[in-house]
């Protein structure tokens, strides 16, 4: 019973199949670094209060520090009737300094311990994804620039809709990656409140600075009620939602990206580097990366749906339901993680076939909107020119044309005010030179979205608190 801190009230062994039941260890060890950070700075704390004396605070530190690096280069034993990192990392400093390391965890609980090592992993993971995030968005500002003069078709509803520059394709990934950037700096600022210091739930009677660790951490305040730092979790779905929708945009790139490079659409060359093939037919280059960023992001919805139902009804203070809320975290973010470090090199590998797409790009009547909008500035009233332009587009279908081949004559039967200025906006250039607004596919507002993206992603980023 003398290796369990906890057992002083106990008289029977804990069972073999409980301790395999109820261990941590097997994820959470990778919490070690941000463990020992924490117990560092309580130990420092606790001697400049006086708790402990500056040579054992000396001790403590420099014996946690050789428990870091045994654990970083796999020189540490660990045992799951230590239950957690946590516990591992305490017995180790006890077994080297006796009553010493037994000191170390005064005025602590495991409780106010784990939030506190949770929310400096979960710090650290954003700021890792933030830099990801900023990679990928530079990959498609530079594939901006290179692909500029290139026109392709819009969609909705996988129908061909209106020709819009490629650049302005990649520059709306930039937004959504954007926005998921600023979610996670949004979420960053809940994430970095300081627990430690509540002790299990109700705070304690000894005379801690929690200003000291709080600053030794590079948390931005510290939570102002015990019972809630002690079974808040908050931060860890938001965090994970914030991923999820990370896993989303990727994963409707990744769509795209897979129908674009098909035969049937033959706009985009994958790297094949970021391809396999098959097993038996010889030919095929398969998008599997794609694929599975798709598929990988199901199990980034499944870890967010875990987080929502493990939390759903606990009451207030911790329950040791809470020790499940780290598999679901850390599998979102190393999942997210992965699929970011793809995806920027995949983004700078490929190649547009801009032959493929030119030779197609008078299909669709893309312009068919360029047409009614330049009736509409000629006095006709929507609805009207709507109309207008469906019957000249049933005529070219029905002709087998575009509407920059049908005839003035041909024209002037469906709609006979109609005159030759209709041909300056007919065809997928003129129809994208005649687009104006803020926002738009215009070749000049695309430039100066490109010159403002790239002056964005070059500022330094401010070093995090």
């Amino acid at each position: 019973m003398a290796e369990k801190a906890w057992a002083g009230v106990f008289s029977e062994a804990t069972d073999r199949r409980v301790e395999k039941f109820t261990e941590s260890i097997s994820f959470d060890r990778r919490l070690y670094a941000h463990d020992v950070r924490g117990s560092i700075a309580h130990a420092q704390m606790l001697a400049k209060v006086g708790l402990i004396t500056p040579e054992e605070c000396q001790q403590i530190v420099q014996t946690l520090e050789d428990i870091r690096q045994e654990i970083e280069h796999d020189r540490f034993p660990f045992d799951i009737s230590l239950e957690d990192v946590h516990m591992h990392i305490e017995r180790a400093l006890i077994d080297r300094l006796g009553d010493v390391g037994r000191k170390l965890h005064t005025a602590r609980s495991r409780n106010d311990q784990v939030s506190t090592d949770l929310r400096m992993w979960c710090r650290d993971s954003i700021d890792q994804l933030d830099r990801r995030l900023a990679d990928l968005q530079r990959a498609f500002v530079d594939r901006a620039q290179s692909d500029r003069d290139v026109i392709m078709p819009g969609y909705t509803h996988l129908r061909r809709a209106q020709p819009v520059l490629a650049a302005h394709y990649w520059l709306a990934y930039c937004e959504k990656f954007q926005r998921d950037r600023e979610r996670l700096a949004d979420c960053r600022r809940r994430v970095n409140v300081l627990p430690l210091g509540t002790a299990a739930l109700a705070g304690t009677s000894l005379p801690i600075d929690r200003e000291l660790v709080r600053e030794a951490l590079g948390f931005d305040d510290c939570m102002a009620n015990s019972l809630d730092a002690s079974s808040d979790r908050d931060f860890v779905v938001e965090f994970t939602f914030a991923m999820t929708q990370i896993a989303l945009h990727l994963s409707g790139w990744a769509e795209e990206w897979i129908l674009w490079s098909t035969t049937e659409f033959g706009f985009l060359q994958l790297p094949q580097a970021f391809c396999t093939g098959s097993s038996i037919m010889p030919q095929k280059i398969n998008p599997d990366v794609l694929e599975l960023i798709r598929g990988k992001t199901a199990r980034v919805v499944g870890d967010l749906q875990t987080l929502l139902v493990l939390l759903k009804g606990l009451p207030l203070a911790y329950n040791r339901d809470l020790q499940e809320d780290k598999p679901p975290v850390f599998d979102a973010f190393d999942t997210v993680d992965a699929s970011l470090e793809l995806a920027a090199p995949l983004v700078a590998g490929a190649q547009l076939d801009r032959q493929a797409i030119a030779a197609r790009l008078d299909r669709g009547h893309l312009d068919a909107t360029a047409l009614m909008e330049h009736l509409i500035r000629r006095g006709m009233p929507q609805r009207t020119a709507h109309g207008v332009v469906g019957r000249l587009v049933a005529e070219a279908l029905q002709r087998n044309v575009s509407l920059a081949d049908l005839t003035l004559d041909e024209m002037r039967a469906i709609e006979p005010t109609l005159d030759e200025s209709v041909y300056d906006v007919l065809g997928p250039e003129k129809a994208i030179a005649a687009l104006t607004s803020h926002a738009s596919s215009a070749p000049q507002e695309v430039d100066r979205q490109i010159r403002r993206w790239q002056a964005r992603l070059n500022q330094p980023v401010a070093a995090p608190a």
